[in-house]
Formats: structure tokens, C-alpha cells, sequence
């Protein structure tokens, strides 16, 4: 997503296009993209990049959005609109099918079960191979997965967004249902390189964030040095602990770091290699506890579009 859209201006295209096969010849395999983001130029980007790799590689792609004049413009899961958006991805993305096809926030005006069902018939068609769901609630992931089996729920998760543990986690161990984790590094400031006196892009989308205010920055520091303290005496940096964290919480977590570097790149591939003793862990959960973050994680609008 950052490649194109939401912090800041979009990347140049052929150092975008570099850093993307940088990461397959590191090893990494999945890949996410959306409509939205762009909105459609991610997916020309993740497309023309990833072509030599096809086989290689998995492709995760969203619909769920309005888009009106190069603009999200609300909800829109209507069936019709659903087969739309896989058809227009598949040309963009240049795959016969798409991997993974999430629903990127939950419409309350369209039942999940036709949701679901559509996406099936797309299964069925072989234009889409997997379902997804994006930040939905548990209700919804089982009426959409007695409808057809989800995959993968995609939500936000990190240090400093640890919700989905309570109610989420149960129903996705039960059902096996894969979770993605997106903004893993609280959209970069786990990485202890935002502090209360950076500046952002007027066109990046922290700037609306309630948890990125200065006030906020400065109240959530103590996090941020507590993985410093602990990543220095393993080696690591902070974004590696904090990577490391998640993938020691369940066997079936794939975080899904963005970044426009490869040098970040080959730092975030590191994190996989960090091996987190018991002892590690229960001080990391300590010292969250002792850290509660403050503000919130989106503006109002957006967060009621979370956990239907």
C-alpha cells in the first residue's frame, strides 16, 4: 500500500518495482495489494513487478470499496460489484486467478452470506482461489465461513493493537482460519524511528490518526524503549523485536510489513530469525501491560467500519 498510497506520495515505479523482486529473491512469497490502494495503481505495480515470478508467488487483493473519480467513496459489496472488481484485479494484477480475494471491510448493507457466496461462485469459476475477510467480527466470520471457508482474516495487529487475542483468536484456531496481521509496526512507530517531533507528508494518512499526535507520540514512548533495551541485548532492532513477537504468538500468523526500502526489507526478512526464550516474552508482556497505549487507532469514521 505505501508503494502507492496512504504515506505520502507514491514511490518511483522502477525502485518500487526493485524493492518488490528484491523481497521474492529473499524469499518472501505472499504479497498483498488491494484496489483501493491507488486506488488500482498498486495492483499495476504488483502486476508488472511480480510477472516473471507467476507459480512463485501468492497475490492477495481486496474489493469491498466504492471508488468514484480516483477516490474511495464508501462501502460496496454487492454482488455484482464483487465480480466487477475480481475482473478488472485480474487484468491489473496479470493472473488468471487471484490467490486471495479479501473483503476489505465488512458493507452492513449486504448480508456476508451473499458476500461469501459470491466469492464462491468466483472459486468455482477459477478466477479467485482463496476467500478472505478484513477486520471483521466473529459473528461474521462464521456465517461467512458456513457459506464458504475463509482462508485468512486480515486485522490489524501488533504490540499496540492486541484486541484480536480476546474474542478473534478462539474462532480462528477452531475454524483454521489463517491471520494476517497489517500495520505490524503501528504504522512505523514501533520501529522507534517516529518520535513527538516528527513531521509527515501533508498527504499521509497519520496525520488524521488520533495515536499519532504529538501528545500521543510522546505518551506511547515508553513502548517504543522498552523493545529498544530488549533488542539490543538480542542483536536486533526494535522492528525486528516487534515482528519476532507476533510470529512467536501462533503457528499460523503472517505479518505483513509494508516498506518502500530495501534496506528496511532485508531488516524486517531478519526478524524471522530471532528466536524469543519464554523469558523474553513474559518481559515484553510486562512491559506492554505497564505501556497502555493512548489514542485511538483511527479517526471515528473509520473505526466503525471495524469488527462487524
Amino acid at each position: 500500500m505505501s508503494m502507492s498510497s496512504g504515506y505520502g506520495p507514491a514511490g518511483d515505479k522502477q525502485k518500487m518495482i526493485e524493492v518488490i523482486r528484491g523481497a521474492v529473491a529473499r524469499g518472501v512469497t505472499l504479497f498483498d495489494t488491494a484496489e483501493v490502494y491507488g486506488p488500482f495503481t498498486n495492483e499495476e505495480l504488483l502486476g508488472e513487478a511480480l510477472a516473471p515470478f507467476r507459480g512463485q508467488v501468492v497475490i492477495a487483493s481486496k474489493f469491498g470499496f466504492k471508488i468514484i473519480d480516483g477516490k474511495e467513496a464508501g462501502l460496496d459489496s454487492r454482488p455484482a460489484h464483487i465480480k466487477e472488481v475480481a475482473e478488472a484485479s485480474l487484468q491489473r494484477l496479470k493472473v488468471d486467478a487471484i490467490d486471495l480475494f479479501y473483503q476489505h471491510r465488512v458493507d452492513p448493507e449486504v448480508p456476508i452470506e451473499d458476500v461469501a457466496g459470491t466469492v464462491r461462485d468466483l472459486i468455482r469459476a477459477g478466477k479467485v482461489r482463496h476467500f478472505g475477510l478484513s477486520e471483521a467480527g466473529v459473528q461474521t466470520i462464521r456465517r461467512a465461513h458456513a457459506v464458504q471457508p475463509v482462508t485468512a482474516l486480515q486485522s490489524e495487529y501488533s504490540l499496540w493493537r492486541r484486541e484480536p487475542e480476546t474474542q478473534v483468536f478462539p474462532v480462528l484456531e477452531e475454524l483454521g482460519i489463517g491471520f494476517v496481521p497489517f500495520s505490524p509496526l503501528g504504522r512505523g512507530f514501533l520501529t522507534g524511528k517516529i518520535d513527538e517531533h516528527t513531521t509527515f507528508d501533508s498527504t499521509d494518512f497519520r496525520n488524521l490518526v488520533p495515536r499519532f499526535t504529538p501528545e500521543a507520540r510522546r505518551a506511547n514512548k515508553g513502548l517504543v524503549d522498552l523493545l529498544g533495551a530488549i533488542a539490543a541485548r538480542k542483536n536486533a532492532t526494535p522492528a525486528q523485536l516487534a515482528l519476532a513477537w507476533i510470529l512467536s504468538q501462533r503457528p499460523w500468523i503472517v505479518p505483513i510489513p509494508g516498506t518502500t526500502k530495501l534496506a528496511r526489507l532485508e531488516e524486517n526478512v531478519g526478524a524471522a530469525a530471532i528466536a524469543l526464550t519464554a523469558e523474553d516474552l513474559r518481559e515484553i508482556g510486562r512491559g506492554a501491560a505497564e505501556n497502555p497505549v493512548h489514542g485511538a487507532r483511527y479517526p471515528e469514521a473509520m473505526e466503525r467500519m471495524t469488527g462487524r
